[in-house]
């Protein structure tokens, strides 16, 4: 009786299993296509070169280690920051990757990956002031500009935490620390991660500010459509990377 109950067992799992709902890792594998949206705007996760077309950053150099590991070739589909979850939502692309930061919000769209580095907001402004700009407070005063690229976690950080500074948008995310650098605003608040960036490309005039102590805690992932397949690969690709010291290494030549 038990050997028989086995069998009709079988018979009865098998062709449930057999035609159940392919997974969007079924379908990136199907395709043989990684659809990636980043902004290209985000240096050190990814920047896009305009004249070329091509991408290059940490996470761009990630995707393309992600796509070797599922054996399919990466596509970079532009997205922006204010679009980003409408777009995932839509289907525009499998995953994101481009130094976003995990939130609650966008935890109700989609799945995110283990998170691969700590970060918070914190200053950035010209080295002159930097010592003017050490605590919310400070910053928060009027006459104080502080700039910001519109609809990410910069934006929504800015919108609660200060009441009396002047908040700044800049639409193009790329030009704003130049911006920063030539007086045409005073302040960045923005991840630590971005102000040990900026202040190696903009040497002796533009400062991060206590970048090793953040005003908040926040974490950077890799965001994607909600399927439980993808994430459980994602995430032991990205075991097994930092586990080889890739990660490691693209984070020394990126990341500090």
């Amino acid at each position: 009786m038990r050997g028989r109950a086995l069998i009709w067992l079988a018979l009865t799992v098998a062709p449930t299993l057999a035609f159940a709902d392919p997974s969007r890792l079924d379908a990136i594998l199907a395709t043989g296509v990684l659809r990636v949206g980043t902004t290209g705007d985000y240096r050190p996760f990814s920047a896009l070169d305009k004249a070329t077309g091509a991408y290059s950053g940490f996470d761009v150099a990630m995707a393309q280690s992600l796509g070797e590991a599922l054996g399919v070739r990466v596509d970079f589909v532009p997205t922006t920051w204010p679009t980003l979850a409408r777009d995932l939502k839509g289907g525009a692309f499998d995953i994101v990757m481009g130094g976003v930061s995990v939130t609650l919000d966008r935890q109700k769209i989609g799945f995110f990956s283990d998170p691969y580095l700590r970060d918070g907001k914190t200053p950035i402004a010209r080295c002159a002031d930097q010592a003017k700009f050490q605590t919310l407070e400070a910053i928060d005063q009027p006459g104080v500009r502080v700039v910001v690229n519109p609809g990410g976690t910069n934006e929504r950080f800015d919108r609660a935490r200060l009441r009396r500074a002047e908040i700044v948008v800049e639409p193009d995310n790329t030009r704003i620390f130049d911006e920063l650098a030539a007086g045409q605003a005073d302040v960045m608040l923005t991840d630590a991660s971005e102000t040990r960036f900026q202040q190696k490309q903009h040497p002796n005039v533009l400062c991060a500010v206590h970048p090793d102590q953040p005003f908040d805690f926040a974490e950077k992932a890799y965001w994607m459509a909600p399927d439980p397949a993808l994430k459980a690969f994602v995430d032991q690709w990205l075991h097994l990377t930092k586990a080889r010291g890739d990660f490691d290494a693209l984070a020394s030549r990126w990341l500090q």
